[in-house]
C-alpha cells in the first residue's frame, strides 16, 4: 500500500501515523471541529474535516470516511481502536469501495462483535466463559429475570451483548437490585451501541483480568504473542497493563505448560471463525488460577505497546503486511523482559475518576530512552475536550525484569511536568495516583486483582489532589 487512511484520532492515530511514515506509506488523517490542530492532524501528510465534534457527526460517520479515502487516493483504512474498528458495516464499506480494511473480516467482527455470540464461539472449540445466560434477558420480565439469575448464582454481572470497555456492566449481589441494575445496562447499551440486549454471567470473586495478543493471516498462520496482564482498572476500564502476568499460577514447574494451553484456547477461538489480523482474546482467573473466555477484542489494543516492547515487534506493521496478503512466520518470538503501561489522563480519582476538561499549560516529557515510550496525542497548550475519552498519554516502560520496568515507569512519572487548567482553575489528573499504584505493595509483588484501583483511590486521595 501507498497511501493508508487512518481512521481515528489521538494517540492511536498518531501511533499508526509513525509507523506508516518509517515504512514509507503516505497519511491521510481524518478530524472532527474539535480536533482541527490535534497533532495526529499535523504529522499526516494529509489531514481532512470531516464533522464536528460529537463522535456520531464525525468519527462515526462510515459513507464521509470511505469518500474521504477514495478522493485522497488512499489504497487502505486503518481503523485504530474504538469509534469504528469492530463495526463490520464500516469493514463491508471499505472493501465495497475498493479499499483494504486493515483488520479482521467482516464474518470475525460479526461473530466477536455481539458477546452472545462470542460466547457460542468458545464453547465450539471447548473453552468454557463463566456460568451464564445462552441468550439475552429482559428487565421487562421481572419473573424470567430472577429465575436465570437464581439458576447462575449470586453474585451475578449484567453485561450489554453489543459492546465492551465496561459499558453498562453491573455487579448484583442481591435478588432484590437486580431489575433496576438489568434496565440500567440496557439503557446504557442502547446509548452507547444502539442495542439494548443483555445477559447475565456468574461475577468471578477476586478477578483477574488476562488477555492473549493473537495474529493470524490468510494463510492458516496463526500466532500467540504472549499474555497480559490488564487487573487494574476503574470503572471496569484498564490503567496499567503489564506483559507478561506476574500472577502466581503462571510461576512455578507447571506455569510454562498453564500458559501454553491458555495461548491454545485463544488462537482456536479465533481460528474458528476464519479470523485475520491483530486480536486479543481476553480471559478471567480467580485466586487459584481457572481461566474462562470473556470476550475477543477484534483490533489493536490500548496496552499493544507493552507486548512489542516485550517481543521487539511492531504490530501495526503486522496489520499491513497482512493485510496485504503477506504471511506471517512460522513461529513467534520469545518474549523476554518485562514491560508496564499506564494510562495517564484528565481525571479526578478522588471524585470516583470523573473526566476533567482543559488546557494543558504545560506538559513536558522525561527525556526519551530506549526503555521508555510515551504515546501522545497532545502536545503542550492542547484541550481535553468533553466530547471524548480524556487520556492524555501513554507511558510505558522496559526493563530486564519486573522491578526495573516499575521503577522506570515510577520515574517516568516523576520527571512528566504537568499542569491541566480547567475552566474554574487548576485541575486534576491520575498522574500521583498512578505512582501510588505502582509503589502499593500488592502491586509490587504481583498478587493484586481487579479490585486494587478503586480501593487504592478510596482510602488515599483526597479531593483536589494535582500533580504540581
Amino acid at each position: 500500500m501507498r497511501k493508508i487512511l487512518v481512521a481515528n484520532r489521538g494517540e492511536i492515530a498518531c501511533r499508526i501515523l509513525r509507523t506508516c511514515k518509517r515504512l514509507g506509506i503516505a497519511t491521510v488523517a481524518v478530524y472532527s471541529d474539535a480536533d482541527a490542530s490535534a497533532l495526529h492532524v499535523q504529522q499526516a501528510d494529509e489531514a481532512v474535516r470531516i464533522g464536528p465534534p460529537p463522535v456520531k457527526d464525525s468519527y462515526l460517520q462510515i459513507e464521509t470516511i470511505v469518500e474521504v479515502a477514495k478522493k485522497t487516493g488512499a489504497e487502505g483504512v486503518h481503523p485504530g481502536y474504538g469509534l469504528l474498528s469492530e463495526r463490520r458495516a464500516f469493514a463491508e464499506a471499505v472493501a465495497a469501495a475498493g479499499l483494504t480494511f486493515i483488520g479482521p473480516p467482516p464474518a470475525a467482527l460479526d461473530a466477536f462483535g455481539d458477546k452472545l455470540k462470542a460466547r457460542a464461539v468458545a464453547r465450539s472449540v471447548g473453552v468454557e466463559p463463566p456460568p451464564g445466560s445462552e441468550g439475552p434477558i429482559s428487565s421487562a420480565d421481572p419473573a424470567a429475570l430472577a429465575a436465570e439469575a437464581a439458576r447462575v448464582g449470586y453474585p451475578v454481572l449484567l453485561k450489554t451483548a453489543g459492546g465492551g470497555g465496561g459499558i453498562g456492566l453491573q455487579i448484583v449481589q442481591r435478588p432484590e437490585d437486580l431489575e433496576r441494575a438489568a434496565r440500567s445496562s440496557s439503557d446504557r447499551g442502547k446509548s452507547a451501541f444502539g442495542d439494548d440486549r443483555v445477559y447475565l454471567e456468574r461475577y468471578v470473586t477476586t478477578p483477574r483480568h488476562i488477555e492473549v495478543q493473537v495474529f493470524c493471516d490468510n494463510h492458516g498462520g496463526a500466532l500467540a504473542l504472549g499474555e497480559r496482564e490488564c487487573s487494574v482498572q476503574r470503572r471496569h476500564q484498564k490503567i496499567v497493563e503489564e506483559a507478561l502476568s506476574p500472577a502466581s499460577f503462571f510461576q512455578g514447574p507447571n506455569g510454562a505448560a498453564r500458559r501454553q494451553r491458555l495461548y491454545e484456547s485463544a488462537l482456536r477461538i479465533v481460528t474458528a471463525v476464519g479470523y485475520r489480523g491483530a486480536g486479543t482474546v481476553e480471559f478471567i482467573a480467580d485466586g487459584e488460577g481457572n481461566l474462562w473466555f470473556l470476550e475477543v477484542n477484534a483490533r489493536l489494543q490500548v496496552e499493544h505497546p507493552v507486548t512489542e516492547m516485550v517481543t521487539g515487534l511492531d504490530l501495526v506493521e503486522w496489520q499491513i503486511l497482512v493485510a496485504q496478503g503477506e504471511k506471517l512466520p512460522t513461529s513467534a518470538p520469545t518474549p523476554r523482559g518485562h514491560s508496564i503501561e499506564v494510562r495517564l489522563y484528565a481525571e479526578d480519582p478522588a471524585k470516583k475518576f470523573a473526566p476533567q476538561p482543559g488546557k494543558l499549560h504545560r506538559l513536558r516529557w522525561p527525556a526519551s530512552a530506549p526503555d521508555l515510550r510515551i504515546e501522545t496525542g497532545f502536545a503542550e497548550g492542547g484541550e481535553i475536550t468533553p466530547y471524548y475519552d480524556p487520556l492524555i498519554a501513554k507511558l510505558v516502560a522496559y526493563g530486564d525484569d519486573r522491578p526495573t520496568a516499575i521503577a522506570r515507569l515510577d520515574q517516568a512519572l516523576a520527571s512528566t511536568d504537568l499542569e491541566l487548567i480547567g475552566p474554574r482553575g487548576p485541575a486534576s489528573t491520575n498522574l500521583a495516583y498512578l505512582r501510588q499504584v505502582l509503589a502499593d505493595s500488592r502491586f509490587a509483588s504481583g498478587q493484586y486483582d481487579t479490585s486494587l484501583a478503586e480501593a487504592l483511590a478510596a482510602a488515599k486521595l483526597q479531593p483536589n489532589d494535582h500533580d504540581r
